[in-house]
Order: C-alpha cells, then structure tokens, then sequence
C-alpha cells in the first residue's frame, strides 16, 4: 500500500526532526490524564488551559449575535493575541483545544494514530443518513476510512495517475485564456476589467468534470452556463453557507423541526448529488459498453474499470471530490490574481521564469510548473495568507501534552491555519506576499508551517488535483496576460466553511 508506506515514512522523518522539541516527560498516568514534569517544568492540566468563555450556550448566543461565524479566523487570530498559542472554546455543542505552533502540530501528527480522525460535519452525515446515500472517506473513520482512502490515493495521488490527468488539466486551463482573450479583442482594445469570480467557478468545474468523468461539459465554449451547471455551483456556494451554523447547532433537532436552515441545507445537497448523479450514470452506461483500456477517462471509470470498490462507495466519494473541487481551487485563484495583480514586480519575477520553463520543457505541462519554483512558491503564499480551510481538525488517540498542558486523549484539537500563516511568530514578515521565501524555508524549519491541504494519510485526498489546477491556469494567465488592479488595498475576507474574499476583486487582464 504505497500511501502507508509513504505516510510511515514521513512520520518517521518527523520523529527524527521534531525530536529536539518534543517534550521529554517523567510521568505516570491517571484517569486525569498526564502528571509529572516536562523540560519546561511542571505539566499544567487541562482545566488550565485559557478560555474564550466558561458558558458555552452565553458563547454560542454571542457567537450570534454579533455575526461572529462570518468572521472565525479572525476571531481566532484574536483570541491567540489575548490568550497566548493555545487556548479553550465551547461554543454550543462544540469543544475544541485550538493551537497554531508548527511545533504542536508536529506533537499532534505523532498522536494521530494509525486511522486518524478529525471533526466529523454532522449536517453533511444527516443528509447522507436521511437521503440513504453512502458516505464518503471525508465523512468516514477507523479501518473502513483506511481501505477506502488507500484505494483513491492510487486514482488521484500518486505521481502516476497525476501524470495522467495532467494534460486534461492544462488544456482547460489554455481554453480560459482563450475566452479571456476574446472578450479583450471584440471592443477592439488591449485590456478588459472584470470580476473573475464566474469565470474561475465556470472554469473549476470544467476542470474537475474533466477529470473525475473524462469529459468537457462545454462551460469556457458558451457564455453562460448551463442551467444543471448553475444549479450545482448554487448547491456548493449554499452548502458551504449553511454548514457553518449548523456546526454549532444540534443537528438531529434541527431536522426533525424542519428548520429552514436545515432544509436549505439539505436542498443544497439533493442538487449537487443531483448533478452528480447524471455524470456517474453516463460512466456506468461507458462501462458495460466502450471502456478504452489503456487511455485516461476519467477517475470514474478507473475506479469502475477496478472494481475494488462497491458503485455506491464510489458514487459517494465521487461526488464528495466534485463537491470539493469547485470553490476551494475558484476562490484562492481570486485570491492569486489579486495578489499578483498589487504586486507587478513579484508578477514579472514570476512571469519570467515561467517563460524560460515553459520554452525549456517543449509542451510538458509537468517538466513547465518543475522549472518554476515561484510559481509554487505563489501557489504557497497564496494559501498561507488565505488558506481554503482555516483549521484542521484531529482526536489524539492518548493524551499529550502541548505547550505544558496535558490534553486528554479523544480531545478535538484545531490547528488554526489563518493565524498561523500571519504570525510573526511563525514566518518573517508575514504579510508580505513573497513567493520567494519558500526557497529560503528548508529542511526542519519548514515543517508543518503550510498545512492548507491538512497533514499525514488524512490529508485532502484531491490536494494534487487542486494544486496543479491552480498552478497551472496561473501559468497560463501569466503567459498571455499584464494583471492589474485600481487598488492596493487588502482585500476583505470572510468565513463561509471555506475562506472568500468578502468583495469579489476587480482585476484587469491586458494582452501581452
């Protein structure tokens, strides 16, 4: 199983890195937990560890009140600036340990355990429970998780199988610059100042579509796309939406209530599953009839084609991916041209040495991103700066202990990306956005300070889907476009599951 192998592989390195500043404890368990001493002396316990607030139901209602869902990782940000680098919240039926030191995070992958768990979205489970569909590795846990996540990682992780949708990926990204390009030259002027936001949704779902199904769905060949297409980017846009309250609220009781939230919620769903659903049953009719062996069709019908797992499983991980590979690869690809955009001379760095990859690697999309560091190290700063996800979630399987506290086994630990990102603490300058420090950030230094896609085997199974698209429609952009922007200001940013840009940027293209 090469992902095991190589998750025991990292894990190791990380043992051997990490060994200096792991905490050298002396001591004896009790139903408590921990107790003894460690190199920065007396192991604190659990009831010590700062609070936002005793009451979880007074939280939840301030919460509330003040719209703070809109606004967490700022919250978060905050309230490490008043508590210190970790810190206790309750909020309704939510307990977590929230920390942000590479270090912790480093503690916290040793104790992850062979299945590791994270916070698992009980809105999103409800509606697979009360639709009768299978869930997917997202939504599962224990040894069912493993067999399935091993599996999908041969399909959509491996060097192999990137190799092979590579190409797919790189085509839709030229086919976005050819829209672009036209809307320029039929006002017969050199630039266009728009809000890419569509543009970048319509060209997402091209892409993941491509992937997962082996075919185009037309939306970067028309000018708007279809009605299925809006239902689905509706469903995604109001399913991120929505997930966030109902984190914090009884889920089963808002259910059986017939709550509004809930049932715009669950609609959200029915659509995207929906969409889903027709593409899943064109692979099934592929199959029985003309499969091409030995040529890329899509994810589907490699799974299909195996049969390793059940056409359920497979329809529920499917959709899950499809779910996923919209906003979290459209929105930080916002956040990428606004960024080059205010910053010209980062731009034209970038800029020229994508020229001289992509001249060296004779149409290989893979040898073009290989020989354009910046071009990852923008990829990088983009998602350290506004990371899609703003936590990432585990339950250690014993207890441990971070920053002198003891943290029972099975506690919710968040890793809070947001803050991390932006902590001096962390990085050097960081709000400055230079994708030139990824060069200068080696070895040990670097571990666990760019988690966007997690870590360890639960990791985002489509983070190579998702890296190599945005990488690649930027390097493509880059080649055919001047980016530009009236403002230098920051750009606003909101909380709706996944991290937005509270204004959509205005970003002129100019043909070079």
């Amino acid at each position: 199983m090469p992902a095991e192998i190589m998750s025991n592989a990292v894990r190791m390195r990380v043992r051997l890195r990490c060994s200096g500043s792991a905490r050298a404890l002396s001591t004896t368990s009790t139903s408590k937990g921990l107790v003894g001493e460690s190199s920065n002396g007396p192991v604190r316990s659990f009831d010590e560890i700062p609070q936002t607030g005793r009451n979880r139901w007074l939280n939840l209602f301030t919460f509330w009140r003040e719209d703070r869902f809109k606004q967490l990782h700022k919250h978060m940000e905050n309230s490490f600036k008043t508590l210190g680098p970790i810190y206790r919240e309750n909020v309704g039926p939510q307990s977590t340990v929230n920390i942000m030191m590479p270090g912790d995070v480093a503690e916290l992958f040793r104790h992850e355990g062979r299945n590791p768990r994270r916070m698992v979205l009980q809105s999103w489970a409800k509606h697979r429970e009360t639709r009768g569909h299978a869930k997917g590795v997202f939504l599962k846990n224990g040894d069912e998780w493993r067999a399935d996540r091993v599996l999908l990682n041969k399909e959509v992780l491996l060097n192999e199988a990137v190799q092979q949708f590579l190409p797919h990926l790189d085509q839709v990204a030229r086919d976005f610059c050819q829209v672009i390009k036209a809307r320029i030259e039929s006002p017969d002027h050199g630039s266009i100042t728009i809000n890419p936001g569509p543009d970048l949704f319509a060209f997402a779902l091209e892409a993941i579509c491509y992937i997962l199904y082996g075919e185009r769905i037309g939306l970067l060949s028309s000018s708007k796309p279809s009605a299925e297409s809006q239902r689905f980017i509706w469903g995604v846009e109001r399913m991120l939406a929505t997930t966030v309250p109902l984190l914090y609220l009884p889920t089963s009781l808002m259910e059986r209530a017939g709550a509004s939230l809930w049932k715009q919620h669950a609609t959200a769903w029915d659509h995207i599953f929906t969409h889903a659903e027709s593409r899943i049953k064109r692979g099934f009719q592929r199959l029985s009839s003309d499969f091409h062996q030995g040529q890329f069709s899509g994810v589907l019908d490699q799974l299909l084609q195996k049969g390793q797992l059940s056409h359920e499983v497979i329809k529920a991980n499917i959709t899950e991916l499809m779910a996923g590979g919209v906003d979290t690869t459209a929105v930080p690809l916002q956040f990428a041209l606004f960024e080059l955009a205010r910053n010209p001379a980062v731009q034209e760095g970038v800029r020229q040495q994508v020229i001289d990859s992509v001249g060296k690697a004779q149409g290989d999309p893979q040898k073009s991103l290989d020989g354009a560091p910046l071009l990852r190290g923008t990829l990088k700063e983009v998602l350290r700066l506004y990371p899609v996800g703003i936590s990432v979630q585990r339950h250690p399987v014993k207890d441990i202990v971070l920053q002198n506290y003891n943290i029972p086994a099975e506690t919710l630990v968040q890793v809070c990306l947001y803050p991390m990102g932006r902590s001096g603490n962390v990085f050097d300058n960081p709000l400055t956005f230079d994708p030139g420090r990824w060069a200068r950030i080696r070895g040990e230094t670097s571990t666990f300070r760019w988690l966007p896609f997690g870590f360890g085997p639960r990791q985002c199974v489509g983070r190579r889907i998702a890296a190599n698209e945005i990488q690649l429609l930027l390097m493509h952009i880059l080649l055919n476009f001047q980016l530009s922007v009236s403002s230098t200001q920051d750009i606003g940013t909101k909380f709706a599951f996944i991290l937005q840009p509270e204004s959509p940027p205005l970003i002129s293209f100019r043909k070079l």
